[in-house]
């Protein structure tokens, strides 16, 4: 029997690439571009346990006609990350793979000075980490969209122009052709560039941005389909794995809500923007008027 949602993927899973020459030594960023920062030996065998570890997580599946479409940052860490990813995946099973621009590393600007880039990551804790400019770079939140005025109509070029090309992939069945077959869609990222793509999706604050974690080397975080049609990061992991992410009680109460949330409905108790904007604001009109005549509002 198919979900009834069978269009959709069953996960989106995002992976942070394996270590890197820069994660075990930043120096490695004053001679070599960033994105062609390599792994290191011990980053080549994290990126085959990860391939192991999600073809068990798949193949576990009740529907044994899954398939995996990649998409991968053109860094070589996230290529070579990839690359060993594949070796657990049998050339059936891959439906395809594109490279995206727009899931690619934040830029911390060229060459880096390792004394000066010090420095810089100093004052970025002090300034706050999402909208923190890096000189002759990016922000975290220039990777949630950045308008750039060469690009035919000004389209947004990162996160939410991926967003909006992913979904008209789905929509356009590019990339699930067989309604029999369960679709897995595995990004392999960036730590930053995944905390983004979920804050984006989940609609989350720039303070609860804050307070997340980067993912280590290789973990991964799966997005998966629930019964109405909204993704949820409580299906696979568990409440403790979420409070190590930086996910708030309030995040996690609405990551279970979705699911079983139908498509497009909205959490009433998700208390994030309301009440953080509407706090003070009375319930109703009458309880202005009672407020305003002297009275309580409770029956006499």
């Amino acid at each position: 029997m198919h979900h009834p949602h069978h269009h959709l993927p069953k996960r989106i899973i995002l992976v942070r690439h394996g270590e890197s020459q820069g994660n075990l030594d930043t120096a490695a960023y004053t001679t070599t571009p960033d994105n062609k920062i390599q792994l290191t030996s011990s980053g080549l065998a994290q990126a085959r346990q990860a391939g192991n570890h999600l073809y068990n997580i798949l193949s576990n599946d009740e529907n044994k006609n899954w398939r995996v479409y990649f998409y991968v940052s053109p860094y070589d860490r996230t290529r070579s990350t990839l690359r060993e990813i594949g070796r657990s995946f049998k050339k059936e099973r891959i439906i395809g793979v594109r490279e995206e621009c727009r899931v690619r590393e934040q830029d911390f600007g060229n060459f880096q000075v390792k004394e000066r880039m010090k420095v810089i990551k100093e004052s970025r804790e002090r300034f706050g980490r999402f909208f923190y400019r890096f000189p002759e770079g990016e922000s975290a939140a220039d990777l949630v969209c950045t308008e750039d005025c060469f690009l035919q109509n000004a389209k947004s070029t990162n996160i939410v122009g991926f967003l909006e090309s992913l979904w008209r992939d789905i929509d356009m069945k590019r990339v699930h052709r067989d309604p029999s077959h369960d679709l897995n869609l595995i990004i392999v990222s960036h730590g930053l560039t995944c905390r983004v793509f979920l804050m984006k999706w989940f609609k989350w604050t720039v303070e609860q941005f804050e307070h997340l974690n980067n993912p280590g080397n290789c973990e991964f975080r799966i997005m998966q389909l629930g019964a109405g049609g909204e993704y949820s990061l409580a299906i696979h992991h568990t409440d403790e794995e979420m409070l190590e992410w930086g996910l708030s009680p309030e995040m996690i109460d609405d990551q279970k809500w979705r699911m079983r949330a139908n498509k497009g409905d909205w959490n009433e108790k998700c208390p994030w923007y309301l009440d953080e904007f509407f706090d003070h604001v009375a319930d109703s009109d009458r309880e202005s008027d009672d407020k305003e005549n002297g009275s309580s509002g409770m029956c006499d």
